[in-house]
């Protein structure tokens, strides 16, 4: 019990970096499903809805993306699957 303190610490592994946010350049409230090429910064190359981690939205901004683009593929202006 006397030698608990004499222990190292192991340093911990970096955490993986994301790539720059895919909507950083975006900034508003308002979005709209027939903005195709503003949903498709937030789908990966699989057509996949991207997390708020990587699309750098808030959660009320995550909601209306995620609806606009469930509208959007409804309507077939974006695709259900990646090409």
């Amino acid at each position: 019990m006397a030698n608990q303190g004499a222990r190292q610490r192991r340093a911990k592994p970096n955490r993986t970096r994301f790539p720059e946010r895919a909507g950083a350049d975006w900034k508003g409230p308002i979005v709209d499903y027939k903005e195709v090429e503003l949903l498709r910064k937030f789908l990966t190359a699989s057509s996949k809805m991207m997390s708020r981690k990587r699309g750098g939205t808030n959660a009320r901004e995550q909601r209306d993306i995620r609806r606009a683009i469930k509208r959007a593929r409804f309507l077939a202006l974006l695709p259900f699957t990646g090409t």
